[in-house]
């Protein structure tokens, strides 16, 4: 006896595709936490996260990047040891580098959106000069937000902090963006 059964899809495979993305750069972004250095001018360290921000917004687009970001903050807030060093909790998130934590959502949008041009998911193959760009806007996010939060919890002036929050890490941000660009392009290459 034949039965015809017929298939309903409650969640599309690309929306599944999508969330699966955002949480594996969510992982990512946690396990690029552990890779920090000292950084001797300033008293926070210097992490590949940024690094991981930058391709969140490449790879994944704004809407994409940005989420898999709050999905990387929100489990860190509910106690997975993923911020730098293995921290973990919400007090991260109001702490010395807690206004970095809460830019990456943003830069990642910011990111994303110069290099796909908009909100929609485009090419990410762009020119070199553009996706530079996309980045160093990205950059001037995390550093407003982590100098404006430093400030703040240090109780120190926006030039003070500046200058130990942003400037103190701008040898190591060219080269994750020089790392960025490395790695877009080699994946350009290997799709060709």
């Amino acid at each position: 006896m034949a039965t015809e059964h017929d298939s309903v899809e409650l969640v599309g495979d690309e929306l599944v595709g999508n969330v699966a993305r955002a949480a594996l750069f969510a992982a990512l972004m946690g396990a690029s936490a552990y890779v920090s250095f000292p950084n001797p001018l300033s008293p926070i360290p210097v992490t590949m996260q940024v690094l991981v921000v930058f391709l969140a917004g490449i790879f994944l687009g704004p809407v994409w990047g940005g989420a898999s970001m709050v999905l990387y903050l929100v489990a860190g807030s509910l106690g997975a040891p993923v911020f730098a060093g293995g921290s973990a909790g919400f007090g991260a998130l109001v702490g010395p580098t807690g206004g970095y934590l809460l830019a990456y959502p943003v830069a990642a949008v910011v990111t994303g959106a110069v290099v796909h041009n908009g909100v929609t998911l485009g090419d990410y193959r762009v020119s070199t000069v553009r996706l530079v760009g996309a980045m160093v806007a990205g950059t001037a996010v995390i550093y407003a937000l982590g100098t404006i939060g430093f400030a703040l919890v240090q109780g120190i002036g926006l030039g003070a902090a500046f200058w130990v929050a942003s400037a103190a890490f701008i040898p190591a941000e060219a080269f994750k963006i020089a790392a960025a660009v490395g790695i877009v392009r080699s994946d350009a290459i290997a799709a060709n």
